[in-house]
């Protein structure tokens, strides 16, 4: 296939500034060679004198636009008559007018979808849902693989989740029907104006890891005013070769820094719409975190998940089918054995642990997994995760982190730390160890959280390193129970075989209790609960 780049420019909201916004582009190409087109998000024009008298000079032929420049509609009433009564079309030299919804494709087979406006505003600078669905419609087929350009003046609602945040202050609110149209086109390069900011997301992919085949990923990128005072960046220069001209393995191919997308299944993205026009009553909304296809999931009731004054109240966790050895508050619990106490989660020595300072990181609560529990419970464990990274760091250890969600009841994330110099050859062992039992280890994208790509009550074994890499093992029949703590005890890691089951390795309570104190003083200048 033919890979021929095009060399394309984008700016934000132009606002009637056309002569410093196209001396800057001559400067650019006197630099950097021709471009092939300019794609304008935002508001084009201004209303004030000096715009107006620009405009008409552009009109008249005295002055014009360097490139090819295409723009969206008006999104305001007072834009409306710079636009005349065509949907779509050259109003001047180098300068067309895209239209209010559509789909420009040009002689290279790039393809822009763009959508001009803002939603449910005035007649003639704004769209509707409606809008939106056919839109996708027109484009939707079997052969679908996304398109190359999706042009919006507003933000899409959400796309900040999982990403990157938005320099100097709240991302702007956005709209859920945009979101909805990136969600479906997956365009590559995704273009907004309006808010006078610049961000640009961290690329986000467009498939479900291990669950769908690999797709492209797309880049958002909101541009700021031309010519603002903060300086901010108004202007993005980049080289795309068309979809249609590219081969499979180039085009799916994901960046390091990639990210789960960072929007709803279209049917949740429906329902948060209504749940944003009407917030009382008892709403639902389809949640997808359990990996369920095809826009079906759990259905949640919202009423009962609000306090008095409508704050989002937690949800308890489960409760125990029958007595449990880790509920912090059950009487099985060896209480001896707990080093640290949090709010939602605590940290205690590992029964019988693989080296003296082998710890467990727990629930407080009832949950029998990592994909179970609740966003506080999530962030607790990653604090420990944390102190405990910067605690062996200073003992120059690192530390190997893993899950078995089968034939358990209650979360258990084992820390066994490992000398920093053998840390690099854990994801390897772990690997050939896996092979030499038949059982499948995908790593996972570094950005990747266990509930986007796990359902809940599915059985899986979850390793993490010191690194930041990430590996899964789906169990589908036999698992070995004691499978990581073999892979570190009878591997160059630790060579300690004899240690590989646990219970060859207990110690009586005394010496337990001696070992606990040890590491809990260790551990006091690393413990967020006593900062």
């Amino acid at each position: 296939m033919s890979s021929k780049q095009l060399r394309i420019l984008a700016c934000g909201d132009v606002e009637g500034r056309f002569s410093q916004l196209f001396k800057r582009v001559s400067s650019i190409q006197k630099k950097s060679g021709d471009f092939d087109m300019l794609l304008c998000a935002g508001d084009f024009f201004g209303i004030t004198a000096g715009a107006r008298t620009e405009w008409q000079q552009y009109l008249e032929g005295t002055q014009r636009a360097p490139i090819a420049t295409y723009i969206l509609g008006a999104n305001k009433p007072e834009h409306l008559e710079f636009y005349g009564d065509e949907d779509g079309g050259e109003l001047c030299e180098n300068i067309t007018y895209l239209g209010r919804k559509g789909v420009f494709t040009g002689a290279s087979g790039l393809q822009v979808v763009y959508l001009s406006g803002v939603e449910d505003g005035e007649e003639g600078c704004c769209f509707s849902k409606t809008d939106v669905t056919a839109l996708c419609e027109s484009l939707i087929n079997k052969n679908f693989k996304g398109v190359d350009i999706l042009l919006t003046s507003a933000w899409p609602r959400g796309v900040t989740n999982f990403g990157n945040s938005v320099d100097g202050g709240a991302a702007p609110q956005g709209l859920v029907s945009v979101a909805e149209l990136a969600k479906i086109l997956r365009p590559r390069y995704h273009f907004s104006g309006l808010e006078g900011v610049f961000y640009e997301r961290l690329p986000y992919r467009n498939h479900r890891v291990l669950a769908e085949s690999d797709k492209h990923v797309t880049r958002f990128l909101a541009l700021a005013k031309v010519g603002n005072p903060e300086k901010k960046k108004y202007l993005y220069a980049f080289n795309l070769t068309p979809l249609t001209s590219m081969d499979q393995s180039e085009l799916v191919k994901q960046p390091h820094d990639v990210t789960e997308c960072p929007y709803k299944s279209e049917q949740g993205i429906q329902d948060q719409s209504a749940e944003d026009e009407q917030d009382t009553g008892l709403q639902y909304r389809y949640d997808l975190s359990g990996g369920q296809a095809h826009g079906h999931g759990r259905k949640r009731g919202h009423q009962g998940d609000r306090g008095p004054g409508g704050e989002k109240k937690s949800r308890p966790p489960p409760k125990p089918t029958g007595p449990c050895w880790f509920c912090l508050a059950s009487p099985e619990v060896e209480k001896h054995l707990v080093v640290s106490v949090g709010d939602h989660t605590y940290l205690a020595l590992a029964k019988g642990g693989l080296v003296p300072d082998h710890v467990l990181i727990l629930p407080i609560g009832h949950y029998q997994s990592m994909v179970e529990v609740t966003a506080e419970v999530h962030e607790e464990i990653e604090k420990y995760k944390s102190a405990l990274r910067k605690m062996f760091h200073s003992q120059g250890k690192d530390c190997v982190f893993f899950e078995r969600n089968y034939k358990t009841q209650h979360l258990q994330i084992q820390v066994v730390p490992v000398p920093s110099h053998l840390s690099e050859d854990v994801g390897e062992v772990f690997q050939e160890q896996s092979q030499m039992k038949n059982l499948e280890l995908a790593e996972l994208p570094r950005h990747t959280e266990l509930k986007q790509v796990v359902p809940s009550g599915a059985p899986y074994f979850y390793l993490e390193l010191h690194s930041g890499g990430k590996f899964l093992h789906r169990i589908r029949k036999f698992f070995p129970l004691q499978f990581g703590r073999e892979v570190m005890a009878s591997s160059p890691l630790l060579d300690m075989p004899g240690r590989a089951d646990w219970r060859n390795c207990k110690s009586n309570k005394e010496e337990e209790t001696e070992t606990a104190k040890t590491f809990r003083k260790a551990f006091q200048g690393y413990d967020f609960n006593l900062m």
